[in-house]
């Protein structure tokens, strides 16, 4: 049975992962679409970074990698109470993908930072939301732990 905190948690995590999710289809879609009109004027430079060489790896737009990733992190995040393998593993997972979603974040906007000169806001809130995610995985992770270690 899972626990009033560990539900909360998991419920910012859901809700912070479809945040994610909506965004990074949001990048997508201007990625695909070429209309950066809808990046905020004024408000940092979505069109430089979306169209630099660093907004794809191997041709894959990193917006859609982000997608694959706020993805994974809702099927794992809605699945964990129903399936006896991600019961036993989830917050283990959780920790893993949110630790390397943290670490790419961090070189995307030093790359937006040091090499570009420009901010999208729109990463810069999918590193944010990242970041949360982590924080959240480490405290479930920690959590768990502890139930599991008295």
């Amino acid at each position: 049975m899972i626990n009033l905190k560990a539900q909360k948690l998991r419920l910012v995590s859901i809700v912070l992962s479809l945040a994610g999710l909506l965004d990074a289809l949001y990048l997508t879609w201007i990625k695909f679409s070429n209309n950066y009109s809808l990046c905020i004027q004024g408000l940092g430079n979505c069109e430089s970074v979306n169209t630099s060489s660093y907004a794809e790896i191997m041709g894959i737009p990193v917006a859609v990698l982000g997608a694959g990733t706020y993805l994974l992190l809702l099927i794992i995040l809605l699945f964990e109470t129903r399936n006896e393998h991600l019961k036993s593993n989830a917050t283990l997972y959780l920790f893993g993908i949110t630790l390397i979603g943290i670490f790419f974040s961090a070189y995307l906007t030093f790359i937006e930072i040091a090499v570009l000169k420009a901010i999208c806001p729109y990463c810069v809130a999918s590193a944010i939301l990242m970041t949360a995610l982590f924080i959240l995985s480490i405290v479930r992770l920690s959590q768990s732990l502890t139930e599991n270690n008295p």
